[in-house]
């Protein structure tokens, strides 16, 4: 997309160097994954940028997708995190956010399940925040012990809560830095990136937007005044450097909601060409399969060669 041709080769170039003792440390050039629960269809990848594929280096960005629980009681996380550019150690410290952040939400998974079924809003908020202060925290630990600058050994992190439950349709987004969030419904991208003073989202029944009650005094929120029980987040060690993003939204049918890493987000904000290819392909009645979702993930733009790293739900 774009009046000229990116700079660098569409395919990749150079391997990253290799250490013989430290095999674990190699990081693929792409991954991908999906799944299909209740009413949504997942599709979840991870791609090296051109200009790493070029320059031999790791890929920064790290995905992790998992399933936590059974049935109709399951719970799906979606994690993706960015390392800081030009830090030695960026793809481990990705990957170490993610690994933390799922640890976090697994032990969790049950009362975080819960909590998006009846509409608890309050508690996802902070309880997630919570997760993720504690999750970035270790990250700083880390650093620490390695005898690294926390600075340079840090990620931003994005996740995507999703209920197996086909009866529920709230998806929870929360995390801390660059990215972006956007939902294709009826053709037209929607940019829904929370802003760091902007946490309420859309007016979701049960997630405090609207007001607690009608002015016939019908109550709208899932709060009936039943002592709810404890909360098993645990208190983070310290706040994060960056604003905690939150948003939740109840998806309807046909929609597409799309979270992605700046590599993406950035060309999908600055060349409107390439918004209206993707709008097209994803807008049919079927989702793509996963060749074809890396396929249009890996569509190509000029000035834009960082990793892409990108998780999209359709709505049956």
């Amino acid at each position: 997309m774009g009046t000229r041709p990116p700079t660098y080769d569409a395919e990749p170039t150079a391997l990253p160097a290799a250490d013989p003792d430290d095999l674990d440390d190699l990081v693929a050039d792409t991954v991908l994954d999906g799944a299909r629960y209740g009413a949504c269809t997942l599709r979840a990848v991870s791609v090296r940028g051109d200009s790493a594929r070029y320059r031999g280096e790791p890929r920064r960005d790290s995905l992790l997708t998992a399933r936590f629980g059974t049935g109709e009681h399951a719970l799906l996380l979606v994690a993706m995190a960015t390392g800081a550019r030009a830090a030695p150690g960026a793809h481990r410290a990705a990957a170490e956010a993610c690994h933390w952040i799922g640890r976090a939400v697994g032990r969790s998974h049950a009362r975080l399940a819960e909590d998006i079924r009846d509409g608890r809003r309050g508690d996802l908020k902070s309880g997630l925040h919570r997760l993720t202060d504690r999750s970035l925290g270790k990250l700083r630990a880390s650093a620490h012990e390695q005898g690294v600058d926390p600075e340079e050994y840090a990620a931003g992190l994005r996740c995507l809560l999703l209920s197996a439950d086909p009866g529920c349709r709230t998806r929870v987004f929360f995390g801390v830095g660059p990215g972006g969030l956007f939902r294709l419904r009826e053709g037209e991208w929607q940019d829904i990136e929370p802003q760091v003073t902007e946490t309420k989202g859309e007016p979701v029944l049960g997630y405090g937007s609207p007001p607690s009650e009608t002015p016939e005094g019908d109550r709208l929120t899932m709060d009936l005044g039943i002592p709810t029980p404890p909360s098993p987040y645990e208190p983070a060690p310290e706040p994060p450097r960056e604003p905690f993003r939150f948003r939740t939204s109840v998806a309807r049918p046909g929609d597409t909601l799309l979270m992605c890493s700046g590599g993406l987000a950035e060309p999908l904000r600055g060349e409107p060409e390439l918004g209206e290819y993707l709008a097209e392909r994803w807008s049919r009645p079927e989702p793509p399969g996963l060749a074809e979702f890396l396929a249009d993930s890996q569509v190509r733009v000029k000035g834009y060669a960082d990793d892409r790293t990108a998780a999209a739900v359709w709505e049956a």
